[in-house]
C-alpha cells in the first residue's frame, strides 16, 4: 500500500517553484515505474511534464487523472512559521509549498491508481498526465501532454482534475466546468501639456476616467443554469506622474473579466472595442487595446461522470457534492477539448498561503475516494 501522506511530504520537499521541476517529477516517474506504469517524459519549452499509462494502449475504457506538481513562489519567506519545503506535520496539518496546491492531490491518485491496479488490474488503462507549468503560463505543461498523446495515439476515455474543489470541508463541492478569464489593458494616449493651460493639451485622464466608468458599471449578465453571473474588474489605472503642473500624454488601465457560458472572448473584446472607440471620439484621443484570453467558459453537463464522482465522494465523506463552476481557471479548460472532464479535490483554503497546509486526514480520505471512483469505472 502507497502512504499517500509520506508520498505528498516527499513532493513537499522538492523545491518545484514554476518553471523548475525541482525532482518531483523524478519521484514519481521512479514510483510509478516500479508499479508497472509506462512513463514518458514529455518536457516542451523548458517545461517538464509526465505522462504515465497502466495497461494497453488504445483500451477501450482508460481513466485518467490530471495535476500539477509546480507551485507558487514563497512571498515573504520570513513570514513562515514552518520550512516552506520542510513537510513538517504539527497538529494534524503537514505544512509546506504546494501541500495544499496540488501536491497532495497528486500523490493521492498517484498512490491510489497504484494500489489499484496491482490489488485489481482493471480491463483497461489507467493515465496520469502531471505537468510542471500549471502556475505559470501554462503554455507547455498540459498542453504539451495532450499535443504529445494527439500525436502518439494516446487518449483518455474521461479525466479528473485533483485540484482542490472543497470551500471548507471535504466532498461538498465538485468543478464541472470553469468560468472563462480575459485580461485587457487599454493605453490611452493625448497630447502632454501646462496644467494651467488645459486648452492646450489633451488629457487621457478623464478618457480612462470615463471608459472603465462605462466598463465596470455594466452588468454583463445574470447568470446562467450552472454559471455565477459574469464579472468585471478594474485592476489597475497606471499613469506615472509625478508632477503636479503637467497634463500627461498617456496612461493605462487594466480590467479582468470573469465570464460564464453566455460570452466568449471573442464577443467580450467586439464589446470593450466598441466602447473604447466611441470614448476615444468623444474625447479626442487614441485608445489602443490588447487582450489576452486566459481559457474560454466550458461545462462538462451533469452526466455518467459526475455521477461516478458524486457515488464515491458520498460513499467516502456523506456528502453530496454541489456542482460548482466557481473559482479561478485550471488546466480542465485544456482537458475539455480532449474527453468529459470533472475536478474534485480536498478543501483549498490554505493554497497560494503563507504557512500552506493541508490536514492529513484529508489526504488520506482523498486517496480512498480517488481508489474508490476507479474501482467504480472499471466494474
Amino acid at each position: 500500500m502507497i502512504d499517500p501522506v509520506a508520498l505528498t511530504a516527499d513532493l513537499v520537499r522538492c523545491p518545484s517553484v514554476t518553471p523548475v521541476e525541482g525532482g518531483a517529477l523524478v519521484l514519481l516517474e521512479d514510483l510509478l515505474t516500479k508499479g508497472g506504469f509506462t512513463c514518458t517524459r514529455v518536457d516542451r519549452g523548458g517545461v517538464s511534464n509526465l505522462f504515465a499509462r497502466w495497461g494497453r494502449q488504445g483500451a477501450n475504457r482508460t481513466f485518467g487523472f490530471n495535476g500539477h506538481t509546480d507551485v507558487v513562489p514563497l512571498g515573504d519567506e520570513a513570514a513562515w512559521t514552518m520550512p516552506p519545503f520542510g513537510a513538517v506535520i504539527k497538529d494534524g496539518y503537514l505544512y509546506g509549498r504546494g501541500s495544499t496546491d496540488m501536491k497532495s492531490g497528486v500523490a493521492a491518485f498517484a498512490a491510489a491508481a497504484l494500489d489499484f491496479v496491482t490489488d485489481t488490474p482493471p480491463d483497461g488503462a489507467v493515465i496520469l498526465a502531471i505537468t510542471g507549468d500549471e502556475e505559470g503560463d501554462a503554455l507547455d505543461g498540459t498542453t504539451a501532454l495532450l499535443d504529445w498523446m494527439a500525436t502518439n495515439g494516446e487518449a483518455m476515455s474521461v479525466c479528473l482534475v485533483g485540484e482542490p474543489t472543497c470551500p471548507d470541508v471535504m466532498g461538498e463541492a465538485m468543478k464541472i466546468g470553469r468560468r472563462g478569464s480575459l485580461n485587457a489593458t487599454f493605453t490611452v494616449t493625448g497630447v502632454q501639456g501646462h496644467s494651467a493651460y488645459p486648452h492646450r493639451a489633451k488629457n487621457p485622464l478623464p478618457a480612462v476616467a470615463r471608459l472603465v466608468d462605462i466598463l465596470a458599471s455594466h452588468a454583463l449578465d445574470q447568470g446562467t443554469a450552472h454559471f455565477d453571473p459574469s464579472t468585471l474588474a478594474v485592476v489597475t489605472i497606471d499613469t506615472g506622474n509625478p508632477a503636479t503642473n503637467v497634463i500627461p500624454a498617456q496612461t493605462k488601465a487594466g480590467v479582468n473579466i470573469r465570464f460564464n457560458d453566455l460570452h466568449s472572448g471573442a464577443s467580450l473584446t467586439e464589446w470593450m472595442q466598441g466602447i473604447a472607440d466611441q470614448v476615444a471620439a468623444d474625447f479626442g484621443v487614441r485608445i489602443a487595446m490588447q487582450v489576452k484570453v486566459s481559457g474560454e467558459s466550458f461545462i462538462t453537463p451533469p452526466g455518467p461522470l459526475s455521477d461516478l464522482v458524486g457515488k464515491a465522494v458520498k460513499a467516502e465523506t456523506g456528502r453530496d457534492p454541489v456542482l460548482s463552476t466557481s473559482g479561478g481557471t485550471s488546466d480542465a479548460r485544456f482537458v475539455q477539448h480532449h474527453c468529459p472532464v470533472v475536478e474534485f479535490g480536498l478543501v483549498g483554503k490554505t493554497m497560494h498561503q503563507v504557512d500552506e497546509r493541508v490536514a492529513v486526514d484529508q489526504i488520506v480520505q482523498l486517496k480512498a475516494i480517488y481508489g474508490r471512483i476507479l474501482a467504480d469505472y472499471f466494474a
